[in-house]
């Protein structure tokens, strides 16, 4: 019985110590750490020497064919015969759904809204205020391509997106291939307003 209790005591006690030193009065002091190498390691400088890689430099070009991560090859070159041909050979993969469709008017009036319009019609707030001409209305205008806009194909859309047209940039780095044709389904919604 006696020993029971000794044991007890001795249990309490080292919890009781295990508690205490365990509640430092430094906040910032993790106290011990195990294997922190795994959690916190530290990076290469891709601009110093490196003698792991043959020509000595940490910074390494990727290896042939590699693919970055949420990217697709578009396989049409930014000129003339690479519009003509993402016209005539592309189709948007996407269904015309309502929610695709919803999704391509908010990225359309957030990536194109400003200066397209809300609907489309060239009359974005930037155009309005004065600061750039107006682009041609989806609806009515002519394309500087040449046709109208009413009558452009979803691979020309896409094309443009991707590449950009006169004033307009390229928009390949801000929008996902998904994205690209979400708005490509809401531009052929505003092609069909008069």
């Amino acid at each position: 019985m006696l020993r029971n209790k000794i044991t007890g005591l001795l249990a309490i006690a080292v919890t009781a110590s295990i508690f205490i030193t365990s509640c430092g009065s430094d906040a910032s002091d993790p106290g011990l750490e195990y294997a922190n190498q795994m959690y916190k390691s530290e990076p290469a400088n891709p601009d110093q020497p490196n003698s792991v890689f043959a020509d000595g430099k940490t910074a390494q070009k990727p290896v042939d064919g590699t693919i970055p991560t949420h990217w697709a090859p578009f396989n049409y070159p930014n000129n003339a015969e690479g519009y003509s041909a993402a016209g005539a050979e592309l189709t948007n993969p996407l269904e015309r759904r309502e929610e695709i469709l919803s999704e391509g008017k908010k990225l359309y009036i957030s990536m194109c809204g400003t200066c397209h319009g809300v609907q489309g019609k060239g009359d974005g707030s930037i155009v309005v205020a004065g600061k750039y001409p107006a682009p041609p209305s989806y609806s009515t205008g002519v394309s500087s391509r040449g046709g109208d806009m009413k009558d452009l194909t979803p691979g020309k859309i896409y094309h443009t997106i991707t590449y950009g047209l006169n004033l307009m940039g390229p928009h390949a780095s801000q929008l996902t291939p998904e994205e690209r044709w979400k708005v490509v389904l809401y531009v052929q919604e505003l092609q069909k307003l008069q």
